[in-house]
């Protein structure tokens, strides 16, 4: 099937791909444009993947202050290089992480960031609730590792439901800017002040 190339630069311009990647995309799914961009988001994700171990030694510090002056939020994000960190896509990336930090407050970047006696605290509350609940012992522990993993996406800020779009996480967001943008993406940290405490 011969792909016209007006299908390409449409399909290019919904997703931000390379012209080579769209037009194989379309090859792939025999001109279908809604299978084309679940091949090109696969695509991307998986070279994300191998761009992980790669050093990011460059980005931008941002401050985002809600409006109302209540909320504000310090976020560093790091890529590879100097360029990206200059473009439009990876800026406004950065500034979208910062709001939503604002919005979901998260208490760190992975679950590895969850201090440990937060965590422990929690294990323990579940595990009271569970009981209490009259749930057999047997099934006390599956319940807990359900209600831990429940915290985790919404205590990791990588884990968390993107508040601008349900259907993704906030790691898929970083993932389709690796897959974007061509190179690793690291959120490095951030700290989140709220008037009062």
């Amino acid at each position: 099937m011969e792909i016209k190339s007006t299908f390409v630069k449409d399909l290019r311009e919904r997703t931000g791909a390379g012209m080579m990647d769209c037009k194989k995309a379309l090859e792939e799914s025999a001109g279908d444009v809604e299978k084309a961009i679940e091949f090109l988001r696969i695509r991307g994700l998986s070279k994300a993947a191998k761009k992980s171990g790669r050093e990011t030694s460059e980005g931008l510090v941002v401050s985002y202050i809600h409006p109302g002056n209540r909320i504000g939020v310090l976020l560093e994000v790091n890529c590879e290089t100097d360029f990206v960190a200059r473009t439009d896509d990876f800026q406004n990336l950065v500034k979208n992480l910062a709001m939503h930090i604002a919005a979901a407050a998260p208490l760190g970047v992975t679950r590895e960031d969850i201090p440990a006696d937060l965590l422990a605290k929690e294990k323990e509350v579940f595990r009271a609730q569970a009981l209490e609940e009259g749930k057999p012992a047997a099934v006390v522990d599956k319940i807990v590792q359900g209600r831990i993993d429940k915290f985790y996406a919404e205590a990791a800020l990588l884990d968390q439901v993107y508040v601008k779009d349900n259907d993704k996480k906030v790691g898929d967001l970083v993932g389709e800017a690796i897959a974007k943008l061509g190179e690793n993406i690291k959120v490095a940290r951030f700290a989140r002040f709220q008037l009062g405490q």
